[in-house]
């Protein structure tokens, strides 16, 4: 047999392998749902979690996964998506491995009498933003803010710039960078300092805004008008 033929050959086993795992796989998963039920969507945490410390955008998307698991064993109360954790806290730390439950998450408190607090609906979420010295010179906390992104630029594209959020309140906002151009590289690139901004913003909101993080050049905040 040349080697062309026999390229040839093993490319249409190596075709038919694929196909009979592909078979095998869905019908393993219709006899474990016949057997147990539907499968369901929940949230599993790959990594340890500390309680009472907020879940970042970037730590859900390295920390929780999810998972199919039958609907028999699934807890009631575990989420089915990392971004409905983004923004709360655990009341205890989630061992690597556990599910991640609703009723385990809590909107962070704030401390101090006058600190602001989400509205009903909302949840807090952290976001690393640019050229917010002016609000944060002029004590921003409780405004209202546009959230503006400048997307990186594609093939063909120069990217573009968008109010990703516009209206949400402002709950905190603290430096999240050194000024020195010694101590930080983006400073001494010219490139403005960065900050944490902390937005009481809705589920789909927040949603946008994690995507927007992954592919932004640039997240600035600008006061809302009126």
């Amino acid at each position: 047999m040349s080697r062309r033929r026999r390229a040839l050959a093993f490319l249409a086993g190596a075709l038919v392998c694929a196909g009979l795992a592909a078979t095998l796989a869905g019908g393993y998963e219709r006899s474990v749902a016949e057997q147990l039920g539907e499968l369901r969507s929940v949230v599993v945490a790959k990594s340890r979690l500390p309680a009472k410390r907020p879940i970042e955008p970037r730590q859900a998307r390295g920390a929780l996964e999810v998972r199919r698991i039958p609907e028999k064993f699934a807890p009631p109360d575990a989420i089915a998506a990392p971004v409905e954790a983004v923004g709360l806290e655990p009341a205890s730390a989630l061992a690597p491995g556990s599910y991640v439950l609703a009723g385990q998450l809590s909107a962070p408190r704030r401390s101090g009498p006058d600190a602001p607090e989400p509205a009903r609906g909302l949840s807090p979420i952290e976001l690393e933003v640019t050229g917010a010295g002016a609000l944060l010179a002029g004590g921003g906390e409780g405004s209202r803010v546009d959230v503006v992104v400048t997307s990186e630029p594609g093939p063909g594209s120069r990217g573009r710039t968008y109010v990703a959020a516009a209206g949400v309140e402002l709950l905190g906002l603290t430096e999240g960078g050194s000024s020195d151009p010694e101590d930080d590289p983006l400073a001494a690139a010219g490139v403005p300092p960065l900050h944490v901004a902390t937005l009481a913003v809705a589920r789909d909101q927040a949603l946008d805004l994690i995507q927007a993080e992954n592919f932004a050049r640039q997240i600035r905040l600008i006061p809302a008008r009126g």
